[in-house]
């Protein structure tokens, strides 16, 4: 793989996707300009390294963690998000999730832990692959799939409440 085919075939799938790297970013920071920071800051990280990308198949993936990174990095450096270990993540119970009036899918994903709303993101907004999500946050397999199956728990869980109480 030369430079230069590496190169044009990363400008190209910038360019054919530009939009889905702003709705990842923006999954995170909540903020437009913010969002969009975080997506040249991204581009601009890979094109710096580039050439650690040892197959182009892997590029969807090599890239999604890099804006996933950036954006988590982002938060943490203007302290807009706690982040939560495992044990705290278990914690949570549906009883400790706010509920509010004519809650839709987008709110409802709001509500969720980042950990938990990251692997839905990936998994159905950004259409990867259970293995591919595990690796873009960089968690094992086995995490990846009970997080998947913890969110839509809660999530179902959460319409349907909101659905009773309309």
């Amino acid at each position: 793989m030369s430079d230069s085919h590496v190169e044009q075939l990363f400008v190209s799938f910038i360019r054919a996707n530009k939009e889905r790297f702003y709705y990842l970013a923006y999954s995170y920071t909540k903020n437009e300009q913010d969002a969009l920071d975080v997506v040249q800051d991204s581009i601009q990280k890979a094109l710096q390294s580039l050439r650690t990308l040892k197959n182009e198949d892997q590029l969807k993936s090599w890239f999604y963690k890099i804006v996933v990174r950036t954006a988590i990095d982002f938060l943490r450096k203007h302290k807009r998000t706690q982040v939560m270990d495992d044990r705290d993540l278990a914690e949570i119970t549906p009883q400790q999730i706010d509920t509010y009036n004519n809650i839709d899918l987008a709110d409802a994903l709001d509500t969720l832990p980042t950990a938990y709303r990251e692997v839905i993101i990936l998994r159905y907004f950004e259409d990867l692959k259970i293995e591919d999500v595990a690796h873009v946050l960089d968690i094992n397999l086995s995490t990846a799939k009970s997080r998947l199956y913890k969110s839509l728990k809660l999530l179902k869980i959460q319409l349907q409440d909101e659905g009773e109480t309309e």
